[in-house]
C-alpha cells in the first residue's frame, strides 16, 4: 500500500499534522518509536498542558524570539483562536491565566492528549508506536516514503517529519530528525539549549545559602562584560545548588548562550532587581524613611518584608551590615549599598545545562529551505517539516506549543493536497 502521507512523530506537532492530513481527505500513518504518543504534551505546563497562549498575534509572535517570524503566513490561516476552538469542540474547557496562558479546566494534561488521541483515531489515521525510522526514502528529488529501523519500507506520496529537537529526550525527542534532514539535503543551524537554568560558579550558589528560594516578579537582566544590559526578563527566580533558574531565567537562558559565544568569555553577569518599578533612589528613601519611622528597631525588623527574609538577611550579608543594628547605627552609604543590591544583585553565570536538560531546542532545520506557507521543504518535494525540528524556538508559556499545532496543521493540509493532486494527475 501507498500512503498519502506519512507523519513522523506523535507529538503535539505530528498529531495536529495527522488529524489536518486526514480531515482534508488523505490515508495517513502516524508512525512513533516510542511505545506511546503525546509524551510531551503530557508533561508540559507542569502536568498540566498549556496548550497555546491567548495574547494576539503580534505579541505572540514576539514571545517567540526564535524567527517567530515565520509564522505569520501559517498563524493567518490557523491561529491561536482556532487552535482554543479546536480543543473545545474536542470537549476540553480551557481556561485563561496568567500572561495568557490557556490550560483545560481539569488541569489535567492527561485530558488533552486522550481527546487528540480520540481525535486521530476517529479520523481513520493508521498508528504504529514503537517503529523507529532509519530514513527517509527519495529518488530523483522526490520522496518515495520511509525505511524504519526494522528495514521495512513503507511507501507514501508525502512524509511530514515532526520528531522535535534534540531537548527532553525523555520524551523521544533524541534529534534524528537532522540526520534525515540532511540527508534531504536540507541545512541545520547551529542547535543550542534555550529554556533552561544557568550555571554559576559564585561561593553562594556552591555553598547552597539561598537553594530553593524563589523570588516573585523581578526583573533580570543580562550585562554584556562592559556592563551594558543586552536583556531583560520580568517574572519569578528560582535559586538552585547549581545556579539560577525559574521563567525569567528559562527566558534568559538562550540570550546568555549568544553573548557567552559572541563575547568568548568564561563568564557574564545577570543582575536581579526586586523593585523593577522603582527606581535606586526611590528604594533608597524608602529604606531611610522605614528605618526612620522606627529608629530603635532591628534593620532586619524595620525591612522586613521588602523581599523574602532569607534574601534580605543574605544581601545585608552581601554589604557587611549586621541586620540587628538599627536606624542610628547605619552608616550613609551602606543605606545606598542596600539599594544598590535590591535592584542590581550581580550573579555571574558560566553557561547553561546541556541541551538535553532544556525545555526546547534552539536552532534546526534552516527556515530559508521551508515554505512558510505549506511548511514544505525547498530541496525535495513531498517532504515536509513541523515543530521543533525548525529553526523556530519561543519562551515557555503556550508559544512552542502553538508553533507546533499551527505548523503541524499547515503541514498536514498541504501534504495531503499535494498527495491527492498527485494521484489525481496519474
Amino acid at each position: 500500500m501507498i500512503y498519502d502521507v506519512i507523519v513522523i512523530g506523535g507529538g503535539p506537532a505530528g498529531l495536529m499534522a495527522a488529524v489536518s492530513a486526514a480531515e482534508n481527505g488523505a490515508s495517513v500513518l502516524l508512525l512513533d518509536k516510542g511505545d506511546k504518543l503525546g509524551r510531551k504534551l503530557a508533561i508540559s505546563g507542569g502536568g498540566r498542558c498549556n496548550v497555546t497562549n491567548a495574547m494576539p498575534i503580534d505579541d505572540l509572535i514576539r514571545h517567540i524570539p526564535g524567527n517567530g517570524r515565520f509564522l505569520y503566513s501559517a498563524l493567518s490561516a490557523f491561529n491561536n483562536q482556532d487552535i482554543m476552538n479546536f480543543f473545545e469542540k474536542l470537549g476540553i474547557a480551557l481556561k485563561e491565566e496568567d500572561h495568557g496562558r490557556m490550560f483545560p479546566v481539569s488541569n489535567n494534561a492527561k485530558s488533552v492528549v486522550d481527546a487528540l488521541l480520540k481525535k486521530v483515531k476517529s479520523l481513520n489515521v493508521e498508528i504504529r508506536v514503537n517503529q523507529p525510522v532509519q530514513a527517509i526514502l527519495n529518488k530523483e528529488g522526490s520522496v518515495q516514503g520511509v525505511k524504519l529501523v526494522s528495514n521495512e519500507k513503507i511507501m507514501a506520496l508525502t512524509v511530514i517529519v515532526a520528531v522535535g529537537g534534540k531537548s527532553v529526550p525523555q520524551t523521544g525527542s533524541t534529534g534524528d530528525g537532522y540526520a534525515w534532514a540532511k540527508a534531504c539535503g536540507h541545512t541545520i543551524t547551529d542547535l543550542y539549549p534555550t529554556e533552561v537554568p544557568l550555571l554559576s560558579d559564585e561561593p553562594f550558589i556552591k555553598q547552597k545559602v539561598l537553594q530553593g528560594l524563589s523570588l516573585r516578579d523581578v526583573a533580570v537582566t543580562l550585562v554584556n562584560p562592559k556592563g551594558k544590559s543586552i536583556q531583560t526578563h520580568r517574572w519569578d527566580v528560582l535559586f538552585t545548588h547549581f545556579g539560577l533558574s525559574g521563567p525569567a531565567i528559562l527566558r534568559l537562558s538562550q540570550f546568555v548562550v549568544k553573548a557567552l559565544k559572541k563575547f568568548k568569555v568564561p563568564y557574564l553577569e545577570v543582575q536581579i532587581d526586586t523593585m523593577p518599578d522603582r527606581n535606586e533612589e526611590e528604594v533608597f528613601q524608602s529604606l531611610l524613611r522605614l528605618a526612620k519611622e522606627s529608629p530603635k528597631k532591628a534593620l532586619k525588623s524595620v525591612w522586613k518584608g521588602i523581599v523574602p527574609e532569607r534574601y534580605l538577611l543574605f544581601l545585608l550579608d552581601q554589604i557587611n551590615v549586621s541586620p540587628t543594628i538599627n536606624y542610628h547605627e547605619l552608616p550613609h552609604e551602606k543605606g545606598r549599598d542596600m539599594a544598590r543590591v535590591l535592584k542590581a544583585f550581580p550573579v555571574r553565570v558560566s553557561g547553561t545545562l546541556p541541551i538535553e536538560k532544556a525545555f526546547i531546542t534552539g536552532g534546526g532545520v534552516s527556515l530559508k529551505e521551508i515554505n512558510p506557507k505549506t511548511m514544505a521543504s525547498k530541496k525535495m518535494s513531498g517532504l515536509y517539516f513541523s515543530g521543533e525540528i525548525m529553526d523556530l524556538h519561543g519562551y515557555t508559556g503556550g508559544y512552542n506549543i502553538t508553533s507546533a499545532f499551527v505548523t503541524g496543521h499547515a503541514a498536514g493540509q498541504a501534504a495531503a493536497r499535494e498527495a491527492l493532486s498527485v494521484k489525481n494527475h496519474r
